[in-house]
This record gives C-alpha cells, structure tokens and sequence, in this order.
C-alpha cells in the first residue's frame, strides 16, 4: 500500500459523486421533456436515469497476495460507475393537457416519471457524499504535509 492510497480511494469517490450529480441534474432538466427517445416510431418521454456504483476491484498486489495464499484484509481500493441506468418501472405520469402538441386522443400527455422531490434528496446526497470526501481528502494532504515537515 502507497501513501497515496488513501487519496487514490477518495478521488475515485469524488469522480463517482460527481457523475452522479450531473445525472440527477440531467432529470431535473428533463423533467418536463415528453420526447425523449422514439420507441417503435413514436416519441417516449425522457426516463429517469440513476448511476450504479460497485467497489473497484483489486489491483495486482491483491490478486498476488491472493494467488500465494496471503490474507488481503487491508482497505478498499474504492469505487467505479459500473453503469448509467434507466428507470423502467415507474410509469409515466399521466397529465390532462388537450392543447399540448403530444396529447392522445383523451388529452392526456405522458410525462416523465422524474419525481423532483426525490431528485433534490439524491442531490442533497451526492453532494454532501461529495464534500466529505474533500474534507477526507484535504486531511490526507495536510497528514503529507506535516509528515514531510518532520524532516527539516
């Protein structure tokens, strides 16, 4: 394990919340977006999408440690977006709009299933995921700092 081990393990997370706060500003935006994709010739409103997160797995010492038969029970090597997804579940919310340009034949409109009251919680979340991470990453720095002081 390097010194810059731990701060390798922070930048990862800080990329990951980063991303995952730009998709969640990517459903706000879209959050009255009726065409989003066309699906069998017809528009679809836009999808809520969220990022899946999954620890990284090991680098080679670990793999080495592993193949000669030592224990590796020492930190995480942090985490990766293994993928964007989009929500197929929710349905789409049904709004009565006659004069909108995509309504059926009943007046309804299919909109997003973008809810922006659990959007600004994710957020909420990302962000402050985001900022401990610069708090962590800032003490590394400064433990660095004092350690290489030490020497003078």
């Amino acid at each position: 394990m390097s010194i810059f081990h731990g701060m390798n393990i922070t930048s990862s997370a800080l990329t990951a919340q980063r991303l995952r706060m730009d998709v969640v500003s990517s459903n706000m935006a879209n959050v009255e977006s009726t065409r989003g994709r066309i699906v069998n010739g017809e528009w679809e409103p836009y999808r809520k999408k969220a990022v899946v997160l999954q620890p990284k797995q090991g680098g080679f010492s670990s793999y080495l440690n592993q193949a000669i038969g030592r224990q590796n029970d020492g930190p995480g090597n942090g985490v990766k977006v293994t993928k964007i997804v989009e929500d197929d579940l929710t349905p789409f919310k049904m709004v009565y709009d006659p004069v909108h340009p995509d309504a059926n034949e009943e007046g309804y409109v299919r909109m997003p299933n973008v809810d922006p009251l659990r959007e600004m919680v994710d957020l909420m979340a990302a962000t402050r995921s985001y900022e401990a991470n610069v708090t962590v990453f800032n003490a590394s720095k400064a433990m660095m700092t004092k350690a290489l002081e030490i020497g003078k």
